[in-house]
């Protein structure tokens, strides 16, 4: 009995040193899996000509040629864009793309939007100017009603004025006393004072 336990015990003893000696698996770091061809690369196309619609504008109008004789079409909002077909000659409208005109083109104000990429846009030739359905013509009968008649207003007259008679009136006094010349009479007058003056201040000395 006691040589099957020292067996058994050996022998759990060796399997137990020959799990631990076993060669484990060794981890390593799992990679993304690599292309083992070339991989086409994207490459962007050439955007044209367009146009954004300025941010401080609140919309504006699509019209059918380069005026604003010519008939809106449709409208942008601030921040769409467009791509450019073409400029007016002065360069102060430019064609572009409008699906929902009939013919798929409208005109916008330049001032009112950015331009980007616009190297050399080709000069379009405006459209005829949309003429009207009805010519308005004046009823002559209608017109006399609104046609009054003013009287002649007399001009007022003018009358002469009588010339002004200015009085003229001769001078009395002659300026002079008793033959004497005002002035040297004040001047005789006051050399007199200044002498009687100086006489009375000697005599209290």
């Amino acid at each position: 009995m006691r040589n099957f336990l020292f067996r058994l015990l050996t022998s759990l003893m060796l399997l137990m040193l020959g799990l631990v000696w076993l060669p484990w698996p060794a981890t390593s770091p799992v990679y993304a899996q690599q292309p083992t061809v070339s991989v086409p690369t994207v490459t962007g196309t050439a955007i044209g000509a367009y146009i954004v619609v300025n941010l401080d504008q609140e919309r504006i109008n699509v019209r059918t040629g380069p005026g604003t004789d010519y008939p809106a079409v449709g409208i942008l909002l601030p921040g769409e864009q467009a791509a450019a077909r073409g400029r007016s000659v002065g360069g102060d409208w430019i064609q572009v793309a409008y699906a929902p005109a009939d013919t798929g083109l409208g005109w916008v104000f330049a001032p009112l939007v950015t331009m980007f990429n616009v190297v050399s846009l080709p000069i379009i030739e405006p459209p005829s100017t949309p003429t009207p359905r009805v010519t308005p013509t004046i009823d002559p009968t209608l017109a006399a009603q609104f046609v009054l008649e003013i009287p002649a207003t007399r001009l007022p007259t003018y009358t002469a004025v009588e010339p002004l008679e200015i009085p003229q009136f001769e001078q009395a006094a002659t300026g002079r006393v008793g033959g004497i010349p005002i002035g040297m009479f004040i001047t005789g007058l006051g050399l007199m004072g200044l002498f009687a003056t100086v006489v009375a201040y000697l005599r209290e000395r």
